[in-house]
């Protein structure tokens, strides 16, 4: 199909593009901005008049429950969310069941997500055997299947020996290593961060100390190897200062942040609202003002979803028993524009954080498929109203997983329209 998008503000960061401009798409991929390839006669006129134009958000971390949690949600349900946020390209971690350590999984995951002609899925493959920490996966057959990274979602490697012999595997075939950090004792029954709020309502803490340890193990274990990391869900200053520091040193170092973090603190679990059970904890103001500069200053590459959708039955009980998580696939844009809007930042820096800089963390493999909006590149795209508030309840959300804190929240930025690979793929009921 041939669409020709006019009269739309195209803000693309990793061209330089903040300008209404025309956008021309055939054979699923962009042949023109601002001016028509010669003899092209489009199948289909999109009026983007008062609208953005944005590339296809790339998401870092969305666990879709497929497989093995689908009485939780689907790919269908998920992906369907993807497309309601913008969200064109995603990463799933490999915490499914069965995990993700085998390539015959992988390739049927892949399948899946092909067959249903929706966002792209970017498997990361389990860096041991069922997340144990024991026994290194095989690494070479996972890529080989379809796995862009891999990771250990939630569960540390203990053994730091077994840490060593990955990294060292994995930079040997120029792998990435997406790790979480986080001691695996210092407050392994914690549920709240360490400090006034958790003694307050009597909650068990996770202290600051468990992720900067972590870090400091991770970057002797990186000076050692040389191998590429890439951090997960980074939440704390005192974690941040370290990973400024490491970056000083040349270290190879990406980090990205849960939106969720950008905008709320310890406070806002209130009564033991539920909702903000996540892992990591909520930590104090000064933690998420360290997030927000950090976004700004590019100490933080990218702001993700972790998305996680969790049913009524492990969500709504007591705050210490409540399952971890929160979706967040439909909000992520606007959790970024808001981010801009509070801090005074340009719209362009938010849609930075949640396209080109994601795909950049993805390697040069997929950074040549999402992210941008080059003539040339994939045509994956959004229309968004930014001047457009929602008001996010259950309703409104078509995840499966209908838990956020940011429920009854009104929030900027509304997408209208998704395009992939060409097709239109989403659009919002008028």
């Amino acid at each position: 199909m041939k669409i020709h998008i006019q009269g739309g503000r195209l803000i693309d960061p990793a061209n330089g593009i903040d300008a209404v401009q025309d956008v021309y798409i055939a054979a699923g991929r962009v042949v023109g901005i601002g001016q028509a390839p010669a003899g092209f006669v489009p199948s289909r006129v999109i009026d983007a008049q008062g609208l953005a134009v944005l590339p296809g958000l790339v998401d870092l971390s969305a666990r879709l429950r497929e497989p093995g949690f689908e009485h939780r949600a689907t790919l269908e349900s998920e992906l369907q969310a993807a497309l309601a946020g913008g969200v064109t390209s995603l990463v799933l971690p490999p915490d499914t069941d069965p995990v993700l350590d085998e390539p015959g999984l992988v390739e049927m995951l892949k399948h899946r997500a092909r067959q249903l002609n929706q966002s792209h899925v970017y498997p990361l493959g389990a860096v041991t055997v069922g997340l144990k920490g024991e026994i290194i996966t095989e690494m070479a057959e996972l890529t080989e299947a379809g796995c862009v990274a891999f990771a250990q979602a939630d569960m540390p490697i203990t053994d730091t020996g077994v840490l060593l012999r990955a990294m060292q595997y994995a930079r040997t075939f120029d792998y990435t290593l997406w790790l979480r950090p986080q001691d695996p004792w210092l407050g392994r029954e914690g549920v709240a961060a360490s400090g006034a709020m958790a003694s307050r309502l009597g909650l068990s803490g996770v202290p600051e100390q468990a992720e900067t340890i972590a870090l400091h193990t991770l970057f002797e274990l990186q000076r050692a190897s040389g191998v590429r990391l890439h951090l997960c869900r980074i939440s704390s200053a005192a974690g941040l200062e370290l990973v400024r520091r490491a970056r000083a040193e040349g270290l190879p170092v990406t980090c990205d942040v849960g939106a969720h973090y950008v905008h709320l603190t310890d406070v806002d679990i209130g009564y033991f609202d539920s909702h903000c059970r996540l892992t990591p904890p909520l930590r104090g103001q000064r933690d998420r003002d360290a997030i927000r500069a950090a976004l700004a200053d590019g100490t933080i590459d990218a702001i993700c979803s972790d998305h996680t959708p969790v049913d009524d039955d492990y969500k709504l009980l007591p705050f210490d028993e409540a399952e971890p998580g929160a979706t967040g696939l439909e909000l992520l844009l606007s959790l970024a524009l808001k981010w801009a809007q509070d801090t005074g930042q340009p719209v362009a820096k938010a849609v930075a954080r949640v396209t080109i800089e994601p795909a950049k963390v993805l390697g040069n493999k997929v950074l040549a498929s999402c992210g941008q909006l080059g003539v040339g590149s994939l045509a994956d795209l959004c229309l968004v109203d930014l001047d457009a508030h929602w008001l996010v309840s259950q309703e409104s959300l078509l995840s499966q997983g209908k838990h956020t804190p940011f429920l009854g929240m009104e929030l900027p930025g509304k997408v209208r329209a998704t395009i992939v690979a060409g097709h239109v793929a989403y659009e919002a009921a008028a």
